[in-house]
């Protein structure tokens, strides 16, 4: 991985420099002797490899040092400007012009370079990264085919019930078209002159000269009708608990004993409490 950023910015390096020795000596070889030339073409070249060197070594140490990295921007552009006068200069600027910024890309490309470099991680860490990563989408996976499952369970829920509500709507529909022909057939035969006498025949008896109207039963909300309150049975006396002990216990030979006296006691409808009918017992059975 990191020769992906690093070979780029070795090799824009390298044509950065020979592009700038080269046009150095051409350009100053016609004003200066061409030795000098080379002294300032290796200058820049030396003073820009100067300063990117010492900028590895502080990176590779974790540091930074702006005032290094601002003269090997200035060394950069340096190089840049003397490409760029070369090319006006010359008979054909525009190839001369298409490579000037060489210089400024091999800094640029280092720049990246060191970025990746402070953001690198060991393999274990990528490990972990992913396998969070993989869980969160297995998380995410899970849920939305949990909110899918619900959202079908509701739906198939919501359609059954609608469908039922939909039945028993119909089926109270029909019932109240049933039952309002019907009424309307008894309202037709109270109202006849004929049916309306033969049902007064059949009514409650009324007094001499007097035929009540056949009224049709009422159509609508009515009162639950309460059963009759059964009326409490009034208690034995102590005779006559005593008394039916000892027929029930006499009933049997041999006489039965308390438990199945107490059982046959209250199937026969008696009522008194277990302290009395366990005193009468003991009364009738000493």
């Amino acid at each position: 991985m990191k020769a992906k950023t690093v070979l780029p910015a070795v090799a824009m390096t390298a044509v950065s420099m020979v592009l700038t020795l080269a046009v150095v000596v051409m350009w100053l070889g016609t004003a200066v002797p061409w030795m000098v030339a080379l002294v300032v073409g290796l200058g820049i070249d030396g003073g820009w490899l100067a300063t990117l060197a010492y900028e590895r070594r502080l990176a590779a140490q974790g540091d930074h040092s702006m005032p290094v990295t601002v003269v090997g921007w200035a060394f950069g552009a340096v190089a840049t400007g003397v490409l760029v006068a070369h090319a006006l200069t010359s008979s054909s600027p525009a190839a001369w012009l298409a490579v000037s910024w060489f210089p400024l890309a091999a800094k640029a490309l280092w720049l990246v370079h060191g970025l990746w470099e402070r953001t690198a991680l060991t393999v274990t860490a990528l490990e972990s990264i992913r396998g969070i990563q993989q869980e969160a989408r297995d998380e995410a996976a899970v849920a939305r085919a949990r909110l899918r499952a619900e959202a079908t369970t509701e739906e198939t829920r919501l359609t059954a019930v609608t469908g039922a509500g939909a039945r028993v709507a119909r089926v109270q529909a029909e019932t109240a078209k049933t039952l309002s022909k019907a009424w309307s057939t008894l309202e037709t035969t109270r109202t006849s002159e004929e049916t309306g006498k033969a049902l007064t025949s059949v009514t409650t008896p009324v007094t001499v000269g007097v035929t009540p109207r056949w009224e049709l039963p009422v159509w609508g909300p009515s009162e639950a009708v309460r059963a009759p309150a059964l009326e409490a049975a009034p208690a034995l006396t102590d005779d006559m608990l005593d008394a039916v002990v000892e027929e029930i216990r006499t009933s049997r030979t041999p006489p039965l004993s308390y438990r199945e006296m107490s059982a046959r006691f209250r199937a026969a409808g008696h009522s008194a409490s277990e302290l009395r009918l366990r005193a009468a017992w003991k009364r009738v059975a000493a």
